[in-house]
């Protein structure tokens, strides 16, 4: 039995009542940061003006750890909010404990099934029924590039894993910091998770990662990830602990570093500053990851509620992150791309029309898997022992990659 399970059976799931009022949603997200927040505003704004009530439950912290503990006790004590930003197994999690709704009338009235891609339609669904709704497709295996700061050092973009380390030692040597890190362990995670698909590969990427194959998670091809691991923390400052991912941006966007290694949220920061994508920054599949696509996708899940009017304005609120206008508001300013398979890209950046093009091309083959570091690809306890091992790894100067191979596929399976 896992956490979760433990909490729950500790008090009667009958003890579950609406916390809200009349006509209000309560949303937990963590979309806190500049262009986040203005995502979430928007949001807002149009949940108010079908005449309900919002209450923000935003919980800061980029990668969402802080608001599952403060969901899990919520739940635990029947004051589960009407939606939360959950995502991947964990929608699963979940839905086997009884607490999710299901959105099958909204999503059929909007056709929702015809809309989403078949990934994303099966996230977002438990035993059949839909208990969520997606609200974009975030690729996290991105290189964020300060244009000037390259020409400067006399480099261009790098295609491969040898080109970016070559690129990153000339940045270095023209008195730049080559790349800006934020060191937390969602942070070191996203690093490590590109590096090791420029490496395995797509396929055995989710045979290491999605499976929990052993034989992948301890082979040499791991061993050359935590090598390149080892030597790309050479490139980031010794003041890196604890840093914020848009702090990170912000070095990069500033001129004082030249990459930055990250999902498309950094794109945010970016557009929040009014920066012109291929014209203030410069934004790449990571290097050797060309054709595969890390796919994050953010969702709201909806809790059981009691109170009819509270259960409209849930409802409203689940048919609103589908529309056009949401849609195309938010992921403008969240970086990420449009869920629906129908939208107008026209309006988007070159960025955005680039990932929207490799999303669907992915999809034909075996390019697409899922995030590890972002909660896409196994449960949060197996994230959890990843994260772990790689951040000790990161910074620990002495570590071998060998060992560290051993110890990754150890903790997995310690989890399981």
């Amino acid at each position: 039995m896992n956490a979760i399970h433990r909490l729950v059976t500790a008090v009667s799931l009958a003890s579950l009542v609406p916390f809200a009022q009349a006509g209000e949603v309560e949303v937990l997200h963590w979309w806190t940061s500049g262009g986040e927040k203005r995502a979430a505003d928007t949001l807002q704004r149009l949940v108010e003006e079908e005449g309900h009530t919002w209450k923000d439950f935003a919980v800061a912290g980029g990668g969402g750890e802080a608001a599952m503990t403060v969901l899990k006790t919520r739940a635990v004590s029947g004051n589960a909010p009407a939606a939360a930003q959950i995502k991947g197994p964990d929608i699963q999690e979940w839905g086997e404990l009884g607490l999710l709704t299901d959105l099958n009338a909204v999503a059929e009235k909007a056709n929702w099934d015809e809309l989403l891609p078949k990934q994303v339609s099966a996230a977002m669904k438990y035993d059949g029924d839909y208990v969520a709704v997606p609200v974009n497709v975030h690729r996290v295996n991105w290189l964020w590039i300060n244009p000037d700061v390259f020409e400067k050092a006399g480099v261009e973009p790098p295609k491969t894993l040898d080109e970016f380390f070559a690129v990153a030692d000339k940045l270095k040597e023209a008195g730049f910091m080559p790349l800006a890190h934020g060191g937390q362990p969602w942070q070191d995670g996203t690093v490590f998770e590109d590096l090791a698909l420029a490496i395995l590969g797509p396929e055995d990427f989710r045979k290491a990662f999605v499976e929990l194959d052993r034989g992948v998670l301890t082979g040499d091809k791991m061993v050359k990830t935590f090598e390149a691991l080892k030597k790309l923390r050479s490139y980031v400052d010794n003041n890196a602990a604890g840093r914020d991912w848009n702090s990170a941006t912000a070095m990069v966007m500033n001129g004082k570093a030249g990459m930055q290694i990250m999902g498309d949220w950094a794109k945010s920061e970016w557009s929040a500053a009014k920066k012109i994508a291929g014209e203030d920054y410069t934004c790449v599949p990571f290097p050797s990851t060309q054709g595969s696509f890390a796919y994050n996708i953010d969702s709201l899940a909806m809790f059981k509620l009691n109170n009819d009017d509270n259960r409209k304005a849930q409802q409203d609120l689940a048919r609103i992150v589908m529309e056009p206008e949401f849609q195309q508001f938010f992921n403008q300013n969240k970086g990420s791309i449009p869920v629906r398979l129908d939208q107008d890209m026209s309006e988007f950046d070159a960025c955005a029309q680039q990932s929207m093009k490799d999303f669907k091309e992915a999809a034909q083959g075996p390019g697409l898997v899922p995030s590890l570091a972002h909660g896409m690809a196994a449960s949060s306890y197996v994230q959890g022992a990843v994260f772990d091992v790689v951040t000790n790894f990161f910074n620990d100067p002495d570590a071998d990659p060998k060992k560290a191979a051993q110890q990754l596929a150890a903790a997995i399976q310690a989890v399981q």
